[in-house]
């Protein structure tokens, strides 16, 4: 085994460098903040008025959108 020590030596460096990148940065709490409206049909989350307007016309279209200042906390 030649390179007994160079792979030893690689294999370490690797470790530190998983290491490293293990403590990673996760947007979920970011992404729930972000979706302020629900769907009142579907419960399906939204970023905002417009975007439940638009929702509720494609996927809901028998059903009257709320107005905006329900959704107003």
């Amino acid at each position: 085994m030649v390179r007994g020590a160079a792979k030893q030596q690689a294999r370490e460096r690797n470790q530190k460098q998983q290491a490293s990148k293990a403590g990673g940065v996760s947007q979920l709490k970011a992404r729930a903040e972000g979706l302020k409206v629900q769907c009142p049909s579907c419960k399906g989350p939204m970023a905002s008025y417009k975007v439940l307007v638009q929702h509720m016309e494609s996927k809901h279209p028998g059903v009257a959108v709320p107005s905006e200042a329900s959704f107003a906390k």
